[in-house]
């Protein structure tokens, strides 16, 4: 069995939701990962005929919406609706997911903070049969320093999200990045740099990220979502054309 592949809209900026339904099918993945940000169509804000409407254009090719990738920055003080918020999205739109950030100062207090808005998210998340994944990102950005949190907080409706250049980047090893998050993992985003001085997207298994020793520490059945960062980096070749090829290597990888 090989891992199920998805696509982040993060690559594709602004794109029609019917646009990215059709692509990722036509491209061979089978989830998304949508960026809910109010500068794209899929946001907070939109209205219940909304969200109907993206989750049939999804369902209608067969792809699944794996997650809702909000910006909630957990260890700094949250509206008291901006994870609820970011939970019905999820699970309006059928997503398993939303993805939130440390986007701490990594100090005790700051801490203390994510662990207590995460504990009290938890049970309405798990309610909506959705999980909040705490991306390793930013103040948090290693296994190791996500776990810190997660293994706090110790709720179903609670989890990981393993971006493996950010771990890269901390100076973990897969397998040391892997051993901290599998007790919280949802899933894995993969992607490709050149350096650690040089974080401009390339095509998978063109840069120096250790992609084949990450998939190597996933079950067969695991999700990968390709977060291409074509927003931050605007002339980055566009991600369409990358599809395939990518696919094809993480293909390949996950077979070894």
């Amino acid at each position: 069995m090989t891992h199920r592949l998805a696509l982040s809209t993060l690559g594709l900026p602004g794109m029609p939701m019917p646009d990215v339904a059709r692509l990722a099918s036509a491209a061979g993945y089978q989830g998304v990962e949508l960026r809910a940000h109010p500068e794209e169509p899929v946001h907070p804000g939109i209205g219940k005929p909304e969200r109907a409407a993206v989750r049939a254009e999804f369902e209608a090719l067969g792809i699944e919406i794996l997650t809702v990738a909000g910006y909630a920055k957990v260890t700094t003080p949250l509206t008291p609706q901006e994870l609820p918020e970011l939970v019905a999205l999820a699970h309006d739109l059928g997503a398993s997911y939303v993805r939130v950030f440390p986007g701490g100062d990594g100090t005790p207090e700051a801490d203390a903070r994510a662990v207590q808005q995460l504990t009290r998210a938890a049970q309405l998340a798990e309610d909506s049969n959705v999980r909040i994944l705490l991306e390793t990102h930013d103040s948090h950005r290693t296994g190791a320093a996500a776990a810190t949190l997660l293994d706090r907080v110790d709720r179903k409706g609670i989890g990981a999200l393993w971006d493996v250049m950010h771990t890269w980047l901390g100076g973990e090893t897969p397998a040391e990045s892997y051993a901290h998050l599998a007790p919280h993992l949802g899933y894995t985003q993969v992607k490709d740099i050149a350096s650690a001085e040089d974080t401009t997207p390339l095509p998978l298994g063109t840069g120096a990220l250790p992609l084949g020793d990450c998939l190597a520490q996933l079950p067969p059945d695991a999700w990968l979502c390709w977060e291409y960062e074509k927003r931050w980096y605007p002339d980055a070749a566009p991600l369409p054309g990358l599809l395939a090829a990518g696919r094809a290597y993480l293909t390949a990888l996950s077979e070894i």
